[in-house]
């Protein structure tokens, strides 16, 4: 196990691709995505670095007994016992550095003060998982070089939940990195993350996810079980990430109802973490209904629909970014009063692709710093372009729109066509027939904005739909309607 911190993630490699020159030269194929490396800043402080409380260097508590030998040929810590204290609390430990002489005989005693089940693992060993309140003991016997202890729960290291741990007067770190094995430094040398090919294609027996806006089934209350897994799901081609769902699905299922129903969520978490779940449709206790419940444990999210529109949830556990960046996410939609009969409804979920290494969770850093490896709709690199969407000449379309993100907005655009209605944020900006004769070009939305668009497609053709934010269109945010 290497002793020595694993090297920062590399940007993204976003190969040159996918021109639209004339339009609809871009729906018979399509080249790799282009470089669009958008720095956004680290915004770690969103809701746990910053504010951290772990952020400040600690010393040991105890030592007793020994001393150096003449002409340094033992350890200076030689002999010696030391006693280290940690408190643990939600994406932060504290102390988050200490110093010990080399050679001495370290015993720890780490206390959980968060709200989430923490471990303290010396160099990736895993430990028994504390809940709020726990403490332990633990021996990590002698130490001879500089090393790093963290919490092994899936991203609460990278969330700043590390110790560095400093061995003065013993052997360089270089000789742990040299010698030493385990996760952090095979990652490392296997090319650490996976990566897209924006010019492969799926296997045989892959399906779209099918982006078929479910139908209003007219009753007052809807009980639903959402079940929280973590599997291995392909996002790409030849990709699999281990993404966190609801029911098995990366965004999850859409729920749909009228103002004035009842929600009631049965959420079973057969995951091996908290997690939770947040409805932005709702007015709840966040305490109460939204909590993290443990592995194995029910919880009962009840609400009644206000107000109309499309609303995410997700799950709000921390790390909040981590778990959405996970696939936790999915919509409800609430229909306005007399909403309008249509030929075609579809739901499309934007989000963002931060890939961890294949088969593992995604990548907490790329998360924080925005580097993200492609922009989706419905969890899955240029779905739409693999698999387009059929729709017949002079059907009239609406399509549901939610950002997901975490991190990216969205400006919705179909090549080729008017939006003559458009609804965001609970009202109509644009209503058909209007006296203005008004029509808009594109639906524009922030994370975990929500709307719909409504339009015709007259001609037989193919017609892209896309992200007008020309960097994430090129990173797999577009896809195709193929009408006729």
């Amino acid at each position: 196990m290497s002793m020595t911190p694993a090297p920062d993630h590399p940007a993204p490699d976003r190969r040159p691709g996918f021109r639209l020159g004339r339009w609809t030269a871009a729906l018979n194929g399509f080249l790799p995505a282009i470089s669009a490396a958008l720095a956004l800043g680290l915004i770690v402080g969103l809701l746990m670095v910053s504010a951290s409380p772990g952020g400040h260097g600690g010393t040991l508590a105890s030592a007793e007994g020994g001393s150096s030998s003449a002409g340094g040929a033992a350890l200076p810590g030689k002999g010696k016992k030391v006693t280290l204290d940690f408190e643990e609390g939600d994406m932060y430990i504290k102390p988050n550095k200490v110093t010990v002489p080399a050679g001495a005989d370290v015993t720890v005693n780490v206390v959980n003060k968060g709200s989430m089940a923490h471990t303290l693992s010396l160099l990736g060993k895993t430990n028994k998982q504390l809940q709020p309140g726990e403490s332990e003991t633990q021996h990590w016997g002698v130490l001879t070089e500089s090393t790093q202890a963290w919490c092994v729960v899936a991203g609460h290291k990278d969330a700043g939940m590390l110790v560095e741990v400093t061995v003065t007067g013993g052997e360089s770190g270089a000789t742990a990195a040299a010698t030493g094995a385990g996760a952090p430094a095979a990652a490392a040398a296997d090319g650490g993350n996976a990566k897209i090919d924006p010019a492969a294609k799926p296997g045989d027996g892959w399906k779209a996810f099918d982006p078929t806006a479910p139908v209003n089934d007219g009753k007052d209350v809807h009980e639903v079980t959402f079940t929280v897994t973590e599997k291995e799901i392909e996002v790409a081609p030849g990709v699999k990430q281990v993404r966190w769902t609801y029911n098995g699905t990366a965004p999850g299922p859409t729920l749909r109802g009228d103002v004035g129903d009842t929600f009631r969520i049965k959420l079973i978490n057969k995951g091996s973490m908290g997690h939770s779940i947040d409805f932005h449709a709702s007015k709840v206790a966040p305490n109460v209904e939204m909590r993290t419940i443990k592995p194995g444990e029910t919880l009962v999210y009840e609400f009644k629909a206000q107000f109309s529109g499309i609303f995410t949830y997700h799950c709000g556990s921390d790390p909040m970014i981590y778990h959405m960046g996970n696939g936790m996410h999915g919509a409800v939609i609430v229909d306005p009063p007399k909403l309008d009969k249509v030929d075609k409804e579809l739901v499309l979920v934007q989000s963002e692709l931060y890939l961890g290494p294949q088969g593992k969770p995604a990548d907490l850093k790329k998360m924080m710093s925005g580097q993200y490896d492609a922009v989706v709709f419905n969890g899955y690199h240029n779905q739409y372009v693999h698999a387009p969407i059929k729709v017949k000449p002079g059907d009239r379309v609406r399509v549901w729109l939610d950002d997901g993100g975490p991190n990216e907005n969205i400006a919705f655009h179909v090549v080729g066509t008017i939006f003559d209605t458009v609804w965001k944020d609970g009202a109509y900006r644009v209503r058909k027939d209007n006296a203005e004769k008004g029509g808009a070009q594109v639906l524009d939305l922030q994370p975990t904005q929500g709307g719909f668009v409504e339009f015709t497609l007259p001609d037989a053709g193919t017609y892209a739909f896309l992200g007008h934010k020309m960097q994430n269109m090129a990173a797999g945010g577009v896809g195709v309607f193929q009408v006729g």
